[in-house]
């Protein structure tokens, strides 16, 4: 690779572009946090303001601080944004388009939207790119793509400055590699941000891997942090349920929010308090426990997941993350099946690696190379034509001979396998104490961290007796939105084709899930979903949109217990999913599943299934609440504790802003009781000196719901 060409401008930089590709402009950005927001600002800017050229951006989940729907919430936000978001550089494309003022020269495609906030967009969902995550690559390139950029975090050091693309490797080197290879025009850039954390192994690059490097200073800001959510009675119990599948010794993905977290203080728990992790598990399974996986992780897990979240890093400090793989396959099987017994180097290691094959007898130069690189020989051992040297000691290279294998073990050996990760993602996301953990991080820990190609991650293809060996008892953990009484599931859109968020890597999973003889699938959601249409259930007879079909089911799990759906019939499949399902809704999934000819005519919900009800399920969990193990936030808040009471006040009013009777009784409670919010709330929220009838009557309503 030659030299990159370095701009100390960003301006400069778009210059650059501007003038080396005088026709259409198509930008490949990577997804969250890995775009170089200044540069694409600037450029959009220039192309914006010049309607003869054109630009088309190509990318998925833009990312935006967040934004009040009412005077209310931009009022609580404003300082809470400032303090959490700091100089974070919101995209004016996103802006843009959210307000439907794209210009006409400029045109955005996504192929995952942050979920929910483009429903009834016209411009995001004509522009949206229906893809698995292990196409995007290949999708990119059909759009035309010329230019890409990325921002990646630096090092400056003896040997010059080091680069890593950091949160976003997934898709980055697929593109270049493919478009280079066959001779097609793209253009990359590399813009450093100083806060992005830098991440070793498979992230970092060689500055000449770019064509440009932007140096500009403007280019460092804070990195998209948002902070962790409220995790909810229902949230732990899925959580509760999800973590009892989990194998010692296996293999875990998950994604992000408070089901994530969920799962990682639940898994937290069953290590650490595993005679209470079983109370509440039997409090929560009206069919007992069997099947389920109860006991602490004395093995420990691997994470392999398209997103590193922050639920992965709390099980890294936890200890329950820790399974190291190596990617050699041979080691790696000899591992799994216990011909090596751990990672610690005996002399046990060379002569099962010996009876294996791996290496020969006598050894070779590429023989030594392998035994170094995994430091089961020292790092100073020379090979000298039939000898080995290390301080001076020689032995020869013939291990079937007794001596030479006892001059080797007792002078060479290292003392444990290197090169071993135990976390494995495409890209990362979090709040602001998970970026400085990254970045104060160890680097002997950090080595254990791997941020990869999506194409190694999500799927098989390509070095696949390796990822079938390293991906072993695997848990792939996805969440849904609905899942219908066949087992079909829809997580990306609504009937109407309305797109929430997209496919992303799921049915990369789900796939992966069962072709891996020991991995389940298990897919997870709120039993019902509560909006301006009222109160409905997440399990339903039929849907209009389909993003998982039913003959991949596999494990359904609500707050309410685990559906087992693999290989079962419809007839079975249907029970299964009614027991998992709120209790209000039951009778009607039965009558419509009777009336389709899915359930057998005398059929009735078992009574131990009849209390899938939230009060229930409150009361079970809230001791344990109570008792520290699963606290609102288990890996902390942003928030204050004024401002979470806040907030839990203005969900009350927004949720009865939803259901007209609801609001109605709350409004006559809150002014009959006439309280009042502490002063230093309402000067907040801009109610301290209201005065017109709709400002006294939402101060009344938010005193009230305090």
């Amino acid at each position: 690779m030659v030299d990159p060409l370095y701009i100390d401008s960003v301006d400069a930089a778009v210059d650059h572009v501007l003038d080396k590709i005088p026709g259409d402009i198509v930008l490949g950005i990577p997804l969250g946090v890995g775009k170089p927001n200044p540069f694409v600002n600037a450029l959009y800017r220039r192309i914006k303001g010049n309607p003869a050229r054109k630009l088309r951006i190509v990318t998925a989940l833009s990312l935006e601080k967040p934004v009040g729907h009412s005077e209310l919430e931009r009022h609580f936000l404003e300082p809470l944004v400032e303090r959490v978001f700091a100089n974070y550089p919101d995209l004016e494309y996103v802006k843009d388009s959210r307000a439907g003022g794209l210009p006409s020269n400029i045109e955005v495609r996504e192929f995952f939207m942050k979920t929910g906030d483009y429903l009834g967009n016209e411009a995001a969902q004509l522009g949206y790119i229906s893809t698995n995550y292990t196409f995007v690559a290949r999708d990119m390139a059909l759009q035309g793509m010329n230019v890409i950029a990325q921002a990646v975090a630096a090092k400056d050091g003896a040997d010059g400055m080091r680069l890593s693309l950091s949160s976003n490797p997934d898709v980055t080197f697929e593109v270049v590699d493919k478009m280079r290879a066959k001779g097609q025009p793209l253009m990359a850039i590399g813009v450093i941000n100083r806060e992005m954390p830098f991440m070793p192994n498979g992230a970092e690059v060689t500055p000449g891997f770019f064509d440009v490097v932007v140096t500009d200073p403007a280019a460092t800001h804070a990195v998209f942090a948002p902070p962790n959510n409220k995790v909810s009675a229902a949230d732990y119990a899925i959580g509760l349920h999800a973590s009892s599948l989990v194998l010692d010794g296996g293999t875990l993905q998950i994604g992000i929010g408070s089901l994530g977290d969920a799962i990682g203080q639940a898994l937290i728990v069953r290590d650490r308090h595993s005679a209470e992790y079983q109370r509440i598990l039997e409090s929560l399974c009206p069919e007992g426990l069997m099947g389920r996986e109860l006991g602490r992780f004395d093995v420990g897990l691997y994470g392999c997941s398209e997103m590193f979240v922050n639920a992965f890093l709390k099980l890294i400090e936890a200890g329950i993350i820790r399974r190291e793989v190596f990617r050699d396959t041979v080691l790696q099987q000899m591992l799994n099946d216990g011909r090596i017994r751990d990672e610690t180097v005996t002399p046990d290691t060379l002569r099962a690696l010996l009876d294996a094959g791996r290496i020969r007898s006598p050894l070779g130069a590429d023989d030594l190379a392998f035994l170094q690189r995994f430091g089961i020989l020292r790092a100073e051992v020379k090979l000298n034509g039939e000898q080995l040297e290390f301080e001076g000691k020689r032995c020869g290279t013939n291990l079937l001979d007794d001596a030479c294998f006892e001059c080797v073990s007792s002078t060479m050996l290292g003392s444990r396998l290197t090169e071993g990760i135990f976390m494995t993602g495409g890209f990362f996301l979090g709040p602001r104490d998970f970026y400085e953990r990254l970045r104060t991080l160890p680097p002997q820990e950090l080595a254990k961290i791997d941020m990869t190609r999506i194409d190694f991650i999500n799927q098989l293809y390509g070095e696949g007796e390796l990822k079938r060996a390293q991906r072993r008892k695997a848990r792939f953990m996805n969440t849904t939105m609905v899942v219908t009484l066949l087992g079909a599931a829809a997580s990306d859109a609504l009937e109407s084709g309305q797109v929430v968020s997209g496919v992303g890597g799921q049915y990369n999973f789900v796939a992966m899930s069962h072709a891996l003889p020991d991995a389940r699938l298990i897919m997870m959601l709120r039993a019902t979903h509560d909006n301006k249409d009222g109160l409905k259930s997440s399990i339903v007879w039929n849907y209009g949109h389909t993003t998982i079909p039913r003959h991949l089911r596999d494990v359904v799990v609500t707050e309410y217990g685990i559906a087992e759906l693999r290989g079962q019939s419809d007839g079975d499949v249907v029970k299964r999913l009614i027991a998992i399902a709120d209790s209000r809704f039951q009778d009607e999934l039965v009558k419509q599943a009777k009336a389709h000819g899915k359930l057998e005519a005398g059929y009735e919900v078992p009574q131990c299934y009849r209390q899938n009800l939230p009060e229930a399920l409150e009361a079970k969990l809230h001791p344990w609440a109570e008792a520290g193990l699963l606290p609102d936030f288990p890996f902390g808040t942003d928030l204050t504790d004024e401002e979470l009471h806040m907030v839990r006040a203005m969900k009350k009013m927004k949720h009865a802003g939803n259901h007209p009777s609801e609001l109605l009784t709350m409004a006559v409670k809150s002014l009959w009781e006439g309280k009042e919010a502490p002063q230093a709330y309402l000067e907040r929220l801009g109610l301290a000196d209201a005065h017109s009838f709709k400002d006294l009557l939402i101060r009344r309503l938010f005193s009230g719901s305090l």
